[in-house]
């Protein structure tokens, strides 16, 4: 039985369906797979990609960035304040968005510049041109 996921942003409901497998990135917990049988879960987001395992074994990428996921009785939810699957990110601006950051750091550390950076990497990421 596959586990039910949705993905929702203050902008409504961006996916709702069924997967094989979810594999989001934690604050502070890097990397973590979701299967089904998996034992309740919460946990904070990081800026970087969601990765639904479609059960016709294509795999679906979201940039989200922050935001919460929690796991319970084989249904996953993704609450995040953006996330973006590859059909709606803007390639170009997100290279624009990185090489401006990326100018910014090389000149000082700012926290700012390193946020949005990740930003632009999880939407490269997501969209399928990764850096």
């Amino acid at each position: 039985m596959p586990l039910h996921v949705e993905v929702v942003s203050p902008e409504g409901l961006k996916y709702e369906g069924d997967a094989e497998m979810v594999i989001a990135r934690t604050q502070g917990g890097g990397d973590i797979a979701f299967l089904p049988g998996h034992v309740p879960f919460l946990g904070a987001l990081d800026s970087w990609t969601v990765e639904l395992r479609l059960p016709d074994g294509k795999d679906r990428l979201a940039a989200v960035h922050g935001g919460f996921v929690e796991v319970r009785d084989d249904h996953v939810t993704v609450l995040s304040d953006i996330a973006e699957f590859d059909d709606q990110i803007d390639v170009e601006r997100a290279r624009r968005a990185a090489a401006l950051a990326e100018e910014r750091l090389r000149t000082n550390d700012d926290a700012v510049a390193e946020a949005a950076l990740r930003r632009a990497h999880a939407r490269l990421r997501a969209a399928g041109q990764e850096t």
